[in-house]
C-alpha cells in the first residue's frame, strides 16, 4: 500500500496497529485522534509512556508489574501469604483485584502451555511457583487459569508439578455466571455448572 502520510505518522500508525484489539483502520483513527488533540492526548500519552518505560518493573516474587519490587501486593502485610493464586498474565491479576474477592498473593505464569505454539514448561514461570509453594507458609495454590484446552492442560501440568508440595491445589469454579440465562449459555458451561453444583 502506498504511503499517504509522512514517515513519522506511518510509524505511529504501524506501532499502534501492533496493540491488541487495534487493526490498521483502528490504528489510523487512533493516530488521527492523537494528532488532532496533541496538547490534550498526544503529549500526555507520550509522557506517560516514557514514565512507564522508565519506572515500571517486573516483581521478582510474583512477576506482576509495578513501580516497586517487590510489588505492592507482595509487600502488603495484610494479605494472606498462605494463599497463592496462579494467573496466566498480569491482566488476569488485575481482573481478580477488581473483583476484590481474593486477599492472598499471586503468581503470574507468563502464558500457558501450548503444543501448537511451541510453548513448553521452560517458557513459563513454573519453577518459581514450585519453589514458592514448598515454602513453610503456603497451604493452598489456586489455579485461576482460562477454561480453554491450553488452560486446562497447564492446570493439569501444574497440579502434577505441585503434587510433591504439602499444599492443596484448587481451581476456580466454573459454571453459570451471575445474571446468566441458561438459554444463552453454551453446552460446556452448563455441563460444568452441573458438575460443580453445591448445596442450596
Amino acid at each position: 500500500m502506498a504511503a499517504f502520510a509522512g514517515p513519522e505518522i506511518e510509524r505511529l500508525i504501524s506501532l499502534l496497529a501492533k496493540l491488541p484489539g487495534l487493526g490498521p483502520r483502528s490504528a489510523r483513527r487512533a493516530a488521527l485522534a492523537l494528532l488532532k488533540k496533541r496538547d490534550q492526548l498526544l503529549n500526555p500519552l507520550a509522557d506517560a509512556l516514557a514514565e512507564a518505560a522508565r519506572r515500571v518493573k517486573t516483581c521478582s516474587v510474583c512477576a506482576s508489574l509495578d513501580t516497586q519490587d517487590p510489588c505492592a501486593i507482595c509487600a502488603d502485610g495484610h494479605r494472606d501469604p498462605a494463599l497463592i493464586c496462579v494467573v496466566e498474565e498480569v491482566g488476569a491479576l488485575w481482573a481478580m483485584e477488581r473483583a476484590s474477592a481474593f486477599r492472598g498473593r499471586y503468581h503470574v505464569l507468563g502464558g500457558l502451555l501450548s503444543a501448537l505454539d511451541g510453548v513448553g514448561p521452560e517458557a513459563l514461570r513454573v519453577n518459581g511457583l514450585v519453589a514458592r509453594a514448598t515454602g513453610p507458609d503456603v497451604r493452598e495454590v489456586i489455579l485461576a487459569l482460562p477454561a480453554t484446552v491450553d488452560g486446562q492442560t497447564t492446570a493439569h501440568y501444574l497440579a502434577d508439578r505441585l503434587a510433591g508440595a504439602d499444599v492443596a491445589v484448587t481451581m476456580l469454579a466454573r459454571g453459570v455466571p451471575v445474571g446468566g440465562e441458561l438459554d444463552w449459555l453454551d453446552d460446556g458451561t452448563i455441563a460444568q455448572a452441573m458438575r460443580a453444583r453445591r448445596p442450596a
